[in-house]
């Protein structure tokens, strides 16, 4: 894996974070009120910017390879949303994510 490469996975990833949490704000608010309109189109807007980037990813990696880098997106959507939603995290939430974590590690290596 290339600097370049790693750095579009961190991006894609990034940006698919940012969505959720963007979309998660528009969706607490009501649906005809501009802080809806304005979190939802960034939040859509950045999650497509992710979508293509990982299709032009997918040109040069395996989806095997990929996908595992999309499942630090639970473990870091997860600490975001108890940091800034307040949601709360759960012994068995910090487990499940540990074991994604490990798993990213290994096929990475690989």
């Amino acid at each position: 894996m290339t600097p370049v490469s790693a750095l579009l996975i961190l991006v894609a990833l990034i940006l698919y974070i940012l969505g959720q949490l963007f979309l998660k704000h528009a969706m607490e608010d009501d649906l005809g009120s501009a802080r809806f309109k304005k979190n939802f189109a960034v939040g859509l807007s950045t999650m497509t910017v992710s979508f293509f980037i990982t299709l032009g990813l997918l040109q040069h990696f395996e989806l095997s390879y990929l996908y595992p880098f999309q499942g630090l997106s639970v473990v870091i959507i997860s600490l975001l949303a108890a940091a800034i939603l307040r949601e709360k995290l759960t012994p068995r939430l910090f487990i499940g994510a540990a074991l994604i974590s490990a798993g990213v590690v290994l096929v990475s290596l690989s």
